[in-house]
């Protein structure tokens, strides 16, 4: 069975599917069999044929050069990008948990180590209507740590304290902070990681720039965080 990791972010667009490719392209370059798994995607295109193609998971693919399929990689892709819970009110083919549980043991059987991917910020919905499951329960449904991915810039003190206290709240276990869109020398960014460090007792075990094609983390490091 493989080692396993959750990544969650502060937030939409704070960068999670580049770092986590990032990650699994590291991984994949020292040999370590990764694959990448995501329980809902929404704001997905349809190729020439009409079938809709999971975006994340085929950048994903492109970024790390893994050959898993993409048919392994999430089991609920939605056009309309909204939240996991709206998009399939919408277009129907509500989540199951019991479907995402079956898809990560699966992945978990044929690789080393699996990067879970989370949908938008902690407190995004994955299911409303016909039963209620938030991103949380999937955490716990499939027993993950997770990596906090955070915007360097301007306001994200408050959102890496808000999501670490709200996860620490639910006994949602954490091993630390990653943050994207860094400018080494930036008053502003250093300071912002320095009292994230301090406000949360965790450590910012990465810093990404834009444009960066390697993840600046010694590969032990990386490993010992999935369990």
């Amino acid at each position: 069975m493989s080692k396993n990791i959750f990544i969650t972010g502060t937030g939409t667009d704070v960068g999670k599917t580049f770092v986590t490719g990032l990650i699994i392209k590291k991984l994949a370059q020292c040999g370590k069999n990764p694959a990448y798994y995501k329980a809902a995607m929404s704001g997905n295109v349809r190729d020439k044929k009409g079938k809709l193609i999971p975006g994340d998971a085929a950048w994903i693919q492109k970024v790390s050069g893994i050959r898993q399929p993409l048919e392994e990689m999430c089991p609920y892709i939605y056009e309309n990008a909204y939240s996991p819970h709206l998009a399939s009110r919408i277009e129907g083919n509500p989540v199951c948990m019991e479907v995402v549980r079956k898809g990560f043991e699966a992945v978990s059987i044929k690789y080393d180590y699996v990067t879970v991917e989370g949908s938008g910020g902690i407190l995004c919905p994955i299911c409303f209507d016909e039963t209620k499951i938030q991103l949380e329960d999937v955490i716990k449904e499939l027993n993950l740590s997770c990596l906090i991915v955070a915007d360097a810039g301007l306001g994200t003190i408050n959102s890496v304290v808000l999501t670490v206290e709200y996860m620490r709240v639910k006994k949602i276990p954490v091993k630390g902070l990653i943050f994207n869109r860094f400018h080494p020398g930036n008053v502003m960014e250093e300071d912002n990681w320095r009292m994230c460090e301090y406000m949360t007792g965790l450590k910012a075990l990465a810093f990404v720039k834009d444009g960066d094609t390697e993840l600046d983390m010694e590969v032990d490091l990386l490993t010992s965080l999935y369990e």
